[in-house]
């Protein structure tokens, strides 16, 4: 059979079930265009490619599934670049398919020109320049077992135009690869982590992103309830065990609850599942659980040792280690411990003001949540507005909250909120931002109003960059420079000038009915709710502190017996 490279690209994306493509076409990739036109692939034509990167990434975050973006050549490929990054440090699988000048243009620095691959091998966990449309037969297939495999994460295949054009001869269309198998628990360390647990009075369990990923949260929680050890989650571990959960204590480190990280802080043994001890979970690491024993259980061997030296590393999937440990694990009831993290919960809470009011930042958050009938999808961008959601919204199920954790990054939430919508048709998608975070990517209102997708934007409006703005009060004497927005647009009118539905929660006379109207409406509906423009999320760690010096922690003192 013949077919050209661009007609290959378009099938073998057929055959791995991909069924949307957001990106935007240019003179290098109109050959990938025009064949995909020819398939069964719906394309979502994105107004940035970042945009397009990142309805992607919604789509894998809510599934679990590799998705797929097309970017051209040049500006179209340096666009993508934060995407990419971003799916890196989050650990999402993303195959970025780009277009390139001819073959025998490149290095001259032609039209639209960019060294893709030597830009994006920083940031991806495999690259491929195809010098042949023969080759695709094989990088395409092996780009998603790469993607998916192991710790997942994005690949980028540049293909140059006379690539995609030209016309190559095969036997038959191969298969999809099989995912790589990952590492099992040895006998020894299943032997070993018993072993550190039987002899703990004071454990403590976190969890991370890699819990989701491996969908293992019903095991933690046999875990913790075999054990009678509370939980803790960093931010991208959230939603893999609900927030009700008796055992849960929600989210660690900087912004966490005063009482979760003192809990943590007097562990006597950490069992670390598919985190990493990020800096924003763990503050100053040497100060970390200075009187533990640490567990650490990761899919990638880079992360064993990289920050907390364990006391066992164990390279496995999350899943395969507690199904072995939990058939070898007896009941271990821990009376006193669990009074003590219960004394602690009950004395430093997370303290919520504003929370019966929608125009508040916890009140806009829980409003939101008990108006729902169903448990929607939650995005939200970075920010105050981030924590915020990370602190009070009740997640109930894994892949519940998509939020860009390890790169941070500004313009997410409304192009992942797309993604999210089309990859749940059968959910409501809510989207908390802020009036900084959205003007990032605010053009992205188009494709949501084309596409008509149950998006529902909730601004946090306080006319500021507000974390800035805090961390300035903060840590630099109030001298505020560039975190406020002197000129204001308004969001109402700009939504509606995008076709959505909008509404603003400061004129209403009952913000909650208004609200709850926005929320019921079908299609993009936009809710601009004004906040105070000096409030501030609390805690916070300052940056370099230990966990237990929090801001608006309460005073404490610790029990390291």
């Amino acid at each position: 059979m013949k077919a050209s490279g661009a007609q290959i690209i378009a099938h073998l994306l057929e055959r791995h079930g991909i069924t949307y493509v957001p990106g935007i076409p240019g003179g290098a990739n109109l050959p990938l265009y025009d064949a995909v036109k020819a398939s069964k692939i719906r394309h979502i034509l994105a107004r940035h490619e970042q945009g397009g990167g990142f309805i992607a990434q919604g789509m894998a975050r809510t599934t679990g599934r590799t998705a797929v973006c097309f970017a051209t050549s040049g500006p179209g490929a340096t666009n993508l670049l934060t995407a990419i990054a971003d799916a890196k440090l989050d650990s999402i699988p993303l195959v970025a398919i780009t277009g390139q000048v001819p073959r025998a243009m490149i290095g001259t620095d032609a039209f639209q020109e960019i060294d893709t691959y030597g830009l994006t091998i920083p940031i991806t966990k495999h690259n491929y320049l195809v010098r042949d449309a023969a080759e695709l037969l094989e990088v395409i297939p092996e780009a998603f077992r790469i993607a998916g495999s192991g710790r997942p994460g994005p690949v980028v295949v540049d293909v140059p135009k006379d690539v995609q054009n030209q016309v190559v001869e095969f036997d038959k269309w191969p298969d999809p690869l099989p995912l790589a198998t990952p590492p099992r628990p040895s006998a020894e360390e299943i032997r070993r982590a018993e072993e550190l647990i039987s002899k703990a009075q004071r454990p403590v369990i976190l969890i991370g992103a890699g819990v989701v990923s491996a969908d293992a949260g019903d095991f933690v929680i046999q875990l913790a309830e075999r054990i009678d050890a509370p939980i803790a989650s960093t931010l991208l571990g959230l939603g893999a065990v609900p927030s009700s959960h008796p055992r849960m204590l929600g989210m660690m480190g900087m912004h966490g609850a005063p009482s979760t990280n003192y809990i943590i802080h007097e562990a006597d043994l950490v069992i670390a599942l598919g985190m990493r001890f990020d800096d924003r979970a763990t503050g100053k690491a040497s100060e970390f659980c200075p009187n533990a024993a640490i567990i650490h259980v990761d899919l990638d061997r880079c992360e064993l040792g990289k920050i907390k030296r364990p006391t066992l590393a164990v390279e496995a999937d999350v899943k395969e280690f507690l199904g072995e440990l939990l058939q070898h694990l007896s009941p271990g009831p821990r009376p006193e411990w669990r009074e003590r993290t219960d004394e602690l919960r009950a004395e430093f809470p997370l303290l919520m003001p504003g929370s019966d009011d929608a125009c508040q930042p916890y009140g806009c958050v829980l409003q939101t949540a008990n108006l729902l009938d169903e448990a929607p999808v939650v995005v939200t961008d970075v920010g105050q507005h981030q924590m915020w959601v990370a602190q009070a919204f009740p997640f109930s199920f894994p892949r519940q909250l998509l939020t860009s954790g390890g790169l941070g990054t500004m313009g997410f939430g409304l192009p992942a909120a797309i993604g999210a919508a089309l990859a749940r048709p059968d959910k409501t998608v809510v989207l908390f931002s802020g009036d900084g975070s959205l003007l990032m990517n605010i053009q992205e209102m188009a494709t949501a109003a084309e596409l008509g997708v149950n998006v529902k934007v909730i601004l946090m409006n306080n006319a500021h960059l507000g974390l800035v703005r805090q961390q300035q009060e903060l840590f630099y004497g109030a001298r505020f420079h560039a975190s406020r927005f002197e000129f204001e647009p308004d969001f109402v009118a700009i939504a509606r000038g995008f076709g959505w539905n909008a509404c603003n929660l400061g004129q209403a006379t009952d913000p909650v009915e208004m609200l709850a109207t926005a929320l019921s409406q079908p299609g993009p509906t936009f809710v601009n709710v004004p906040i105070p423009r000096t409030v501030n999320v609390l805690p916070m760690v300052p940056p370099g502190a230990p966990n237990i010096e929090m801001i608006g922690g309460h005073s404490h003192v610790c029990q390291n017996a």
